[in-house]
């Protein structure tokens, strides 16, 4: 399994002691229309990113970005085989989101993922847990096995949820909110443009990746909550 170039994690104290409290506030619905059918056959992801018809919800076509490229052609795990599969059970099959699905799994957020009507979900790829273990030896560790893991209120959860948006968005989208309320109640910062994007400062390496129920940014770097 191939990996993405590591990018710079952020501090681990930042994700250990700023997981609680931060401002929260009213937020204008995504833009967007009806749902737009995927792709018969898969398309080769582009380098840019374009506004498609279906405003948040996404088709293969508009999948890009530098990492792309290294998501099965074909299979489960393939831009293709993500399309039906609702939004937890699609990355368990990305070879790029093997961490992530370990920690969600730990810290029981599948069901509240899976069942979701409409999800923004900011995937930190494998390379940025690795950049932050690099950093911080046993965070990973620490974080999935605490006591109440499987707690809504453990830190690892808060962490996770900070990663979700409770409505759907494409690139374009992002880039017109500006910032998003996350599940955690936690606000997150868009920046760049539409064909590169950054969340909260971390780089998309593979963006506007669609599952049955929420469009997926696959993202260098493991964010931390704001301070409060």
């Amino acid at each position: 399994m191939r990996k993405i170039q590591r990018l710079a994690a952020v501090g681990a104290m930042a994700a250990l002691t700023a997981v609680v409290g931060a401002c929260s506030s009213s937020q204008g619905p995504a833009t967007g229309s009806q749902a737009s059918t995927p792709s018969a056959e898969p398309a080769a992801p582009s380098a840019e990113a374009t506004a498609p018809p279906g405003g948040g919800v996404t088709q293969i076509k508009d999948i890009f970005g530098p990492a792309c490229s290294q998501v099965p052609k074909e299979g489960p795990g393939s831009a293709q085989g993500m399309v039906n599969d609702p939004v937890a059970t699609a990355a368990s099959h990305n070879p790029l989101l093997s961490t992530l699905t370990k920690a969600v799994t730990a810290a029981n957020l599948v069901d509240t993922l899976n069942s979701a009507p409409a999800l923004t979900v900011f995937a930190p790829a494998d390379s940025a847990f690795q950049a932050l273990e690099a950093q911080h030896p046993g965070i990973i560790t620490q974080l999935t096995t605490a006591p109440d893991v499987a707690s809504p209120n453990s830190k690892l959860a808060k962490i996770l949820t900070y990663h979700v948006v409770g409505q759907r968005y494409d690139a374009a989208g992002i880039i017109q909110a500006g910032t998003l309320d996350s599940l955690e109640g936690a606000k997150i910062k868009i920046g760049g443009t539409a064909a590169a994007p950054t969340v909260d400062g971390a780089p998309v390496l593979c963006g506007n990746i669609p599952t049955k129920n929420a469009t997926v940014f696959v993202i260098g770097q493991v964010l931390s909550l704001p301070a409060s």
